[in-house]
């Protein structure tokens, strides 16, 4: 198992927006980079290839360690995750980390041709694939799902960081029992201390040691009329699917999620969405409240804060993670 700091932390997520340039994940870099913030995530979706992207990234900043993903276990095996690792960082020079999810039936069925069955259970075998892997072992896994043998890493990577994003009972107990670190995405403080308290009850029972929790937040300092749309259209997409539909009811939300099940498009639902709800998973207003807000979720629980930037009004996020300087060494973590 790799050890993350034990301090809590504040990083940047390279968001994926439709409404903006494919190529602003750079500039977002390049910004996070010269804020002073020690971490960026690199996801991957309709726009490049992760670990191109993270290449790029890697030649045009300085000191930010990468942690590339969440990308799907279904569509990569273990090796071409190995190797996509240990070509970043020997080209770039930077530390790598790893996140893996699940993803859904149309991004690994549909997209990439690839069996979608039993989720939780290939991210286990999986996890455990890899794991040897990176530290320099010779293949040797026979699962159901995830088999790989013979090879092994020239470059091997001990240190890379394994985290799984995870939201379901059953992601979660994975999580728990095999990851590093554990990524949730637009929950409430209130969700992130549900589950810090079963992550370490699945540890406990599994003798492991608790992974870390990641929490991704939008980040804007105003909620601007272009904001508020760029933020509703992404939060719209998850009202729908079981565990984010019933936290939204929760928040009183309901019939907005009955909406989503119903059938609603994506733009039908993201002209509801109404401003309470975004400010309760996300950050919104002077760097003193996103300050506050990460220090809210810190004490919930979650060791580390993606910031996710919003950029409809602010290219590149330029302005917002400038003024969010004082956040990257720490100050959030010491609010409250």
């Amino acid at each position: 198992m790799t050890v993350l700091s034990g301090r809590p932390e504040v990083g940047v997520v390279a968001p994926f927006w439709l409404d903006r340039p494919d190529t602003e994940a750079v500039d977002i870099a390049v910004a996070a980079d010269l804020a002073g913030f020690p971490l960026l995530w690199i996801g991957e979706m309709a726009t490049f290839d992760a670990f191109a992207l993270a290449t790029a990234i890697g030649a045009v900043t300085e000191r930010i360690r990468l942690r590339i993903g969440p990308l799907a276990a279904g569509v990569r095996g273990p090796v071409a995750v190995a190797l996509g690792l240990s070509s970043v960082a020997t080209l770039t020079g930077r530390k790598v980390d790893i996140a893996l999810g699940a993803s859904s039936p149309a991004i690994v069925a549909d997209w990439h041709d690839r069996r979608w069955e039993r989720p939780a259970a290939r991210m286990r075998e999986f996890v455990r694939a890899l794991r040897p892997l990176l530290a320099g072992q010779r293949a040797d896994f026979e699962g159901e799902q995830v088999r790989a043998h013979g090879f092994r890493l020239r470059r091997p990577l001990p240190d890379t960081a394994i985290t799984v994003a995870a939201f379901g009972p059953a992601m979660i107990r994975v999580a728990a029992e095999e990851a590093d670190q554990l990524v949730l995405n637009l929950v409430t403080v209130e969700q992130v201390a549900r589950v810090r308290a079963a992550v370490d009850r699945h540890a406990a029972a599994a003798r492991w040691r608790p992974p870390r929790i990641a929490v991704w937040l939008p980040v804007a300092l105003k909620l601007d009329a272009a904001t508020m749309r760029q933020l509703s259209a992404q939060l719209a997409v998850y009202l729908a699917p079981p565990g984010y539909g019933e936290m939204f009811t929760e928040l009183g939300h309901g019939e907005l999620v009955q909406r989503a099940r119903g059938g609603a498009s994506r733009a039908q639902l993201a002209g509801h969405v109404p401003a309470a709800l975004l400010e309760a998973i996300g950050a919104i207003g002077p760097v003193e409240r996103i300050a506050d807000r990460i220090a809210a979720y810190h004490r919930a629980g979650a060791d580390h804060v993606g910031l996710v930037p919003a950029t409809a009004a602010d290219p590149g996020a330029q302005a917002l993670l400038a003024a969010l300087t004082p956040l990257a060494t720490g100050a959030a973590a010491a609010v409250g």
